[in-house]
């Protein structure tokens, strides 16, 4: 390290020798002891973890990791210092090196404050806890062996060989078929890291290592104590395993969507907790190691500010690499709340697909209700059973309707079967093994209102049926209706295709987007497969008299959540990658929207799975569907570079600039970059406002043709609410490959407005061959 060992290195050792003669252990022991004598009039300082984000002097080399390590620590504290270095509480959490230049460190608000006066501070993230947000999928997106990206085609047929695809999740099963590396090719020369320990690694899981502060590293291991991190690398990467099933139910062959893809795994979360430290600990391993894609089903709650996401920090020094960043959208189901909302980002919302695994109730007045489970029992009576309510005189939010187990006690529902209600904050599984403890032949498990219309086939321990809110809403009138209700379960396999519900639907958990949310940028960005999804899990299921149908370890699950559809479109991206290296992050998100459908299965718009019938808006679907058999192909890319993201930024208008400085990971001055507003980002999809003081917004884009030579698009607009939408050209003629052209697109709203409205649309650019369509948001606030 040249021109700053001085100032840091030098500075910090000489502070740290006179804190040694100035404090020793004996007397740190003391000034400890002193603190617990204040008692409670008093109380010590406490420590909280902060990511330290810093900016480094232009002046300054480092010879290696450890170098800038030292410098890290000039920022500590006399106190932090001490107690780091051996003399009392462990302080120092993680140095930074990729996904953020600066560390993690245990600290008093006091010590963050003082630190803020120290030449190249930037910003402190207070550190936070974040939660984790396939025998048929990849046929369901468009995947088919022998064509497109699994075959066939100049650029297909690679199953997403030579990419790595590192997950960011809670590790992986030792040990599982699904991450057998049988054919699969060396890793790439390019890789660079490791496995801890060696045993779980082959040719196919290339890295594995733990995040997971405050616990042993060197005797930690990635194993996966949860199974979600086991389930989302093998939607992403898994290998082919014929015979994969859940309890004999959804029974085929289980692949990933880019099953030849390197998977590098990064344990972050344990115990469904995950902190933001390790999280970003995870990424910045992943992009020194070298990873191509990254898949993040974690999340926080709604409402984090840009600026403060650790996910949307670490994800832009990825984008900076060149590497693929796709994040769940969250599974808080209402408007304004979908999180990982970054425009770097690809921001993954959730939908149905055309399985059910059916187990249908039958009332004593003839009434019947299709619900699903994927425990589905043979022999199991089909005479009516006494159907109760667990408790009397239940009111909608009472304790022991949730089948919470403290509240069974004493309850009477020996040989009956239970109505039990969604939520309660104890899982649906163990909702069933309850009320099986307490004697109960069957279980009716309906969502709570909040919970809506989707329903999963869980692996139950006993013969149920998961039900809408509606439907069970009208299970309970029947009870409370008859004085001896009875109701029997009809178990009914496995149904697929035209004969399920309209598929895809928008989960009911599913996060949309919303008015209250940035008014420039569309989130979420597509909906992928994210109900019911059956992939590889850590451990036996269902029943345990039930053997597993496959053989071994080979366990497998069902599991529902924007978690779950965010790998497969980190799968479908693997496979552009694979097919198009010279893409950048940008043009991959713009193929995957630019071809995403906006119609199900039987022809009709996508609706809302909860049973209304609506159809569903760019809120909540962005560009639709993810249609992997066409995002090879799709023409035209809106195309972005890092940069652009820079300007982005700098239209919030801070006049801090070192909140923009400690995101993007190196000095900023907006005065220098272009003045570009935020609606003007080339993004694949267009957000605009109409208000007072701008009735009328032109916004520009600029596409680059991937398609033919010579080919000639038009433009085609949809939009409603009574809009004006105006685009020139109209006509865009493209004589060689990578040519680019622009347009500018003008909204107005002829006549004013009486009312505050949400308007949407879609803009289409259509060739002879190709169809290039993005959504569109209007807000329209004309009012004085």
């Amino acid at each position: 390290m040249s021109g700053h060992k001085p100032l840091s290195a030098f500075l910090f050792f000489a502070l740290f020798i006179s804190f040694l003669f100035v404090c020793s252990p004996m007397c740190a022991q003391g000034r400890n002891h002193a603190n617990e004598a204040r008692g409670h009039a008093d109380a010590a300082p406490r420590l909280q973890s902060y990511i330290i984000s810093v900016q480094q002097p232009e002046s300054a080399t480092f010879a290696g990791p450890e170098d800038r390590e030292m410098w890290y620590k000039s920022f500590l504290s006399v106190d932090a210092a001490v107690e780091d270095a051996g003399m009392g509480e462990r302080r120092w959490v993680y140095s930074y090196h990729e996904a953020l230049t600066g560390f993690a460190a245990r600290l008093t608000e006091e010590e963050v404050t003082a630190m803020k006066k120290k030449e190249g501070f930037l910003h402190a993230y207070p550190d936070s806890v974040l939660h984790p947000a396939t025998t048929h999928s990849p046929e369901f997106i468009g995947l088919h062996m022998g064509s497109g990206l699994w075959g066939g085609g100049a650029t297909g047929g690679r199953l997403g060989e030579g990419v790595i695809v590192g997950m960011i999740d809670s590790g992986i099963t030792l040990g599982h078929p699904s991450f057998n590396d049988e054919d699969m090719p060396p890793p790439p020369s390019r890789w660079k890291g490791s496995c801890q320990p060696p045993k779980f690694c082959n040719k196919k899981v290339i890295g594995a290592k733990t995040f997971i502060a405050g616990s042993d590293l060197e005797k930690a291991t990635p194993a996966d104590d949860d199974g979600h991190g086991t389930h989302t690398a093998s939607t992403a990467a898994g290998s082919f395993v014929k015979g994969a099933n859940v309890l004999g139910n959804a029974n085929g062959t289980a692949s990933g969507v880019a099953p030849r893809a390197h998977l590098a795994i990064y344990k972050v979360c344990t115990g469904g907790n995950c902190q933001a430290s390790d999280i970003l600990a995870g990424i910045d391993a992943a992009v020194a190691d070298g990873v191509d894609v990254l898949s993040i089903s974690l999340g926080g709650s709604p409402g984090f500010f840009i600026f403060n996401d650790l996910i949307a920090v670490g994800a832009f020094r990825a984008i900076k690499k060149g590497i693929f960043v796709s994040c769940a959208a969250g599974n808080f189901g209402e408007e304004d709340s979908v999180i990982n909302d970054a425009p770097w980002i690809l921001t993954v919302a959730a939908g149905t697909m055309d399985r059910s695994i059916v187990a249908s109730v039958k009332l004593g007045d003839g009434s019947i209700f299709q619900g699903q489970s994927a425990f589905q029992p043979t022999g199991f009576t089909h005479e009516l059973l006494p159907l109760v309510l667990p408790g009397t005189n239940l009111s909608d939010d009472s304790l022991a309707f949730a089948c919470q187990p403290d509240f069974l006690v004493g309850v009477d529902i020996k040989g009956k079967i239970v109505l039990c209600k969604g939520g309660g904050d104890i899982l649906n599984v163990d909702k069933g093994a309850a009320v099986l403890k307490a004697g109960a032949a069957a279980m009716i498990l309906m969502n709570a209102e909040f919970q809506r219309g989707t329903t999963a086939a869980s692996a139950h321990v006993l013969p149920a049926s998961h039900v809408s809110f509606v439907d069970g809403s009208k299970i309970i009138d029947y009870i409370r209706g008859s004085n001896h209700a009875t109701a029997s379960i009809s178990f009914e396999g496995t149904k697929l295709g035209s004969s399920s519900p309209p598929a895809p639907a928008v989960a009911s958990f599913s996060s949309r987007g919303g008015p209250s949310m940035d008014t420039h940028i569309l989130k979420p960005d597509v909906l992928g497969p994210g109900v019911n999804v059956l992939a590889a899990w850590h451990s036996p299921v269902g029943p345990p008299s039930v053997s597993p149908a496959v053989s071994g370890d080979a366990f497998f699950n069902t599991l529902s959540g924007t978690s779950m559809a965010t790998p497969h479109l980190s799968g479908v991206v693997a496979l552009v990658k694979s097919a198009h290296p010279d893409w950048s992050p940008a043009a991959i998100r713009s193929a995957i929207m630019t071809t995403a459908d906006i119609r199900n299965n039987h022809g009709q718009r996508i609706i809302f799975d909860d049973s209304l019938n609506e159809i569903a808006d760019v809120i909540a679907i962005g560009a639709g569907h993810v249609n992997a058999s066409r995002v090879d192909d799709p023409g035209l890319l809106y195309d972005l570079i890092p940069t652009d993201y820079i300007s982005y930024l700098c239209d919030f208008g801070f006049e801090d600039l070192n909140l923009i400085s400690g995101l993007v990971g190196e000095p900023v001055n907006c005065s220098t970059l272009p003045r570009v507003s935020r609606a003007q980002l080339n993004y694949p999809s267009i957000a605009v406002l109409l208000a007072k003081k701008s009735p009328m917004v032109a916004v520009n884009r600029t596409v680059t043709n991937v398609g033919e030579a010579d080919e000639t698009y038009k433009v085609e607009v949809e939009v409603r609410g009574g809009l004006a939408v105006s685009v020139v050209p109209q006509i865009l003629r493209f004589s060689t490959v990578k040519e680019k052209q622009s347009f500018t697109v003008t909204f107005s709203k002829p006549g004013g407005a009486t009312e505050l409205s949400f308007e949407e649309g879609s803009l289409r650019w259509v060739s002879d061959k190709h169809i290039v369509r993005i959504p569109m948001s209007i807000i329209v606030d004309l009012l004085e």
